[in-house]
């Protein structure tokens, strides 16, 4: 339990980033979004992997069961979680031009905001779901969680901004605007919390918890943060940022872990 106050660290980043509303006269440059939405992209694939599905095929195999079963289950689960989730919440991507999920009249601003809200779920799990693979001495050490949520923090800052600057070119106030992109990060370690203490109450499942997140995380980059990578001018700096988000979170993940 003494590790659980890492949950608040990605919701650090985020709010840290959403006070760049305060600091900015203008929105991100749009060279600027490419870059950090790949970087973001770039994260949350190589999380998924080394801090969840490859500790989820290791502890699944130390058990003595099907290495890959676990993680395969898990990792579909987590993919039909999300997208069960993004068929039901109204929210519209950056670049797009109408929003998705159950129709609704609210202003664009107001669905990125549900967009991005969406997209910090399967983090929080993810956060979540390692601190208590710590508590439960299986196959997660305290320097892989943290360099899990150092990446997810690096990766939420410009979130906020994306979140905040959007809402306040819309009218909305800086106090305002501030206060949804840090609303928007919430979610984060409560979704965290919640897992944790899921976990620790069916410790068996630790494997299918951890692949269950990184199916999650993958559902966001595949449906969100590619294509609006992708779309329109400048998609090679967004491939570009993910490159050196995938890197930058290797690197924490096994210099730290």
């Amino acid at each position: 339990m003494e590790n659980l106050w890492l949950v608040l660290i990605p919701f650090v980043g985020t709010t840290l980033g959403a006070s760049l509303v305060f600091f900015l006269k203008k929105d991100l440059n749009p060279k600027v979004q490419k870059i950090l939405i790949g970087f973001a992209a770039g994260v949350m694939i190589a999380a998924s992997i080394w801090s969840l599905i490859i500790p989820a095929i290791e502890q699944s195999s130390n058990s003595g069961n099907l290495a890959w079963l676990p993680a395969a289950i898990g990792f579909t689960l987590g993919m039909l979680f999300l997208l069960l989730f993004d068929s039901l919440l109204p929210h519209q991507h950056l670049d797009a031009e109408t929003p998705e999920g159950i129709k609704t009249h609210l202003p664009k601003s107001k669905l990125l905001f549900f967009s991005v809200t969406l997209h910090n779920i399967p983090e929080g799990l993810a956060v979540g779901a390692v601190l208590a693979g710590i508590l439960s001495n299986q196959a997660i050490g305290l320097a892989a969680a943290l360099s899990l949520v150092i990446g997810i923090a690096i990766q939420n800052f410009p979130e906020g901004a994306i979140i905040s600057m959007p809402m306040y070119n819309a009218g909305t106030t800086k106090p305002q605007s501030f206060l949804y992109g840090v609303i928007s990060g919430i979610v984060e370690p409560l979704a965290a919390i919640l897992m944790f203490f899921l976990v620790n109450q069916l410790n068996f499942l630790l494997p299918y918890f951890l692949s269950f997140a990184a199916g999650a995380m993958i559902y966001v980059v595949v449906e969100e943060l590619i294509p609006e990578a992708q779309s329109g001018k400048h998609s090679n700096l967004a491939t570009i940022g993910l490159m050196i988000g995938f890197v930058l979170m290797m690197i924490l993940d096994v210099a730290l872990g």
